[in-house]
């Protein structure tokens, strides 16, 4: 009876409370810093952090504190305390900056353009990972309307997870003495496998990121004159590229990248498999007839989660086919995205990356591997008892089905820094994005429900771990 009570008092408060203003948020075009240059001129982040600060103050729940804080040259973060009724502390995360708008949106749907189908609230960000600020209100909210026993709770919200989180460092050591030293450290910005239960993250790939150029030319020369005369960038790439991964498997080369995969990880992947099966693939957009890697579940579940794998996502000194002339190219930058399992070092592995492509170099080309982004993983440890516990209750009384674990394909540096920083804590790493939401792509979805119902597990977690210390 309380649970039904709970979630029906929580699909109310979104519904009344959050949805409009998610879609205000949706619409402030506010990039993450590493897309965006002029994000301290036209201050789109602090838009999107104020406009989150001010509803939540409208919300007036009991003892909240909203507070804006930002470094010099920093993008801004928003923090959350509220009061505890013991002595314990969950940290709260979540962020505001988005990925840039993508193309390839569907007709009547675009990034900034909020949109309700079927419980389907489409538009950038709102999925990843602006609904989580929200849901953190909206579960404060729900601790203080029904007088449920509260942990001291302090959120934090950045804008800069989609760069990276470079900023986020910066911001752990001045509020560090505020965030203590907490018991529970809960992360709203991961994925699930299906609407239908609670899926907790249990690991992160970590992620290598750079740009490789080759250069062989001044200034580009008619290819009649230079094929066959001056190598081909394009080639050389392509050779250095084969030192790192096998074309015809994708497998990477490099020992560097490579760890081996815990017992319980194998295990948890096998469960996941038994729990989605085909609608997996059902939600990867192939063309008719392209086939995955592999025909086993559990190997492409592992594949996407312990093993090391590359994808070029971007080009330049390539022009457009309707520009390119007969000319051969002075050079080729290709910028690689590495991801790697939690437990590798990603300065390690951005390091023998490095060495693997610039060592002796065809042709004398000059060939540099300059890294962007070195981001290491993460493995939770071992829930203990009072946790699974109330995972397991949640899940079923908010979404009618046991909770499932996963490993998570994406990356989120904050998680590395937080299990470096409290080994100690317990950690519940959840979130929306699953089968079709595209983050980062086009039509981003977030599943209305699924938010509301996360929100409400939240409410347990927080009080499962204020009444945890009260039955000692």
């Amino acid at each position: 009876m309380e649970a039904r009570r709970i979630a029906q008092w929580m699909e109310d408060f979104w519904r009344g409370h959050i949805v409009s203003a998610l879609c205000d948020y949706i619409r402030i075009p506010n990039q993450s810093p590493g897309f965006d240059p002029a994000w301290q001129e036209n201050r789109l982040l602090d838009q999107a952090v104020q406009l989150v600060a001010d509803w939540a103050q409208r919300q007036g729940v009991s003892g909240v504190r909203v507070e804006v804080v930002q470094l010099p040259g920093r993008s801004p973060v928003l923090v959350f305390e509220a009061p505890g009724d013991v002595d314990r502390t969950a940290l709260l995360y979540g962020h505001l900056d988005k990925q840039p708008p993508f193309e390839g949106w569907e007709e009547g749907l675009g990034p900034y353009s909020p949109v309700i189908r079927d419980d389907r609230l489409y538009g950038r960000g709102g999925a990843d990972d602006g609904y989580s600020a929200f849901a953190i209100v909206a579960a404060l909210a729900c601790l203080a309307e029904h007088r449920l026993p509260r942990p001291r709770c302090v959120a934090l919200i950045e804008t800069s997870e989609e760069s990276g989180s470079g900023d986020l460092p910066a911001y752990l050591d001045l509020l560090r003495e505020r965030i203590g030293s907490p018991n529970l450290v809960v992360a709203l910005d991961s994925g699930c496998g299906d609407y239908e239960r609670l899926w907790v993250t249990v690991s992160l790939r970590g992620l290598v990121n750079g740009l490789l150029s080759v250069e062989v030319l001044r200034e580009g020369i008619h290819s009649g004159a230079g094929s066959g005369v001056v190598p081909s960038s394009f080639r050389i790439a392509r050779h250095v590229l084969a030192r790192i991964e096998d074309a015809a498997t994708g497998q990477m080369l490099v020992p560097e990248l490579w760890a081996p995969i815990p017992p319980e990880r194998e295990r948890e992947a096998r469960a996941m498999a038994d729990v989605v099966g085909e609608q997996f693939l059902a939600g990867i957009p192939f063309l008719p007839g392209v086939q995955p890697v592999s025909s086993n579940l559990v190997e492409l579940l592992l594949n996407r989660t312990w093993r090391p794998q590359m994808e070029i996502t971007g080009a330049a000194g390539i022009p457009l086919p309707q520009s390119a002339g007969n000319v051969l190219r002075p050079m080729t930058q290709l910028k690689l995205s590495v991801r790697l399992p939690p437990s590798v070092n990603a300065t390690a592995a951005a390091s023998a990356l490095k060495q693997a492509l610039e060592c002796e170099p065809p042709y004398g080309a000059r060939v540099s591997f300059q890294c962007s982004e070195a981001a290491t993983g993460w493995s939770a440890p071992p829930s203990e008892p009072w946790l699974e516990e109330c995972l397991r209750r949640a899940s079923e009384n908010y979404f009618g089905a046991p909770p499932c674990f996963m490993g998570e394909g994406g990356t989120i540096p904050f998680m590395a820094m937080l299990g470096q920083m409290f080994p100690r804590a317990q950690f519940v790493v959840t979130g929306v994005l699953g089968p079709n939401s595209n983050a980062h792509g086009p039509n981003e979805f977030l599943h209305l429900p699924t938010a509301w119902r996360i929100s409400t597990v939240l409410v347990d977690v927080l009080s499962a771990l204020a009444m945890e210390v009260a039955e000692r």
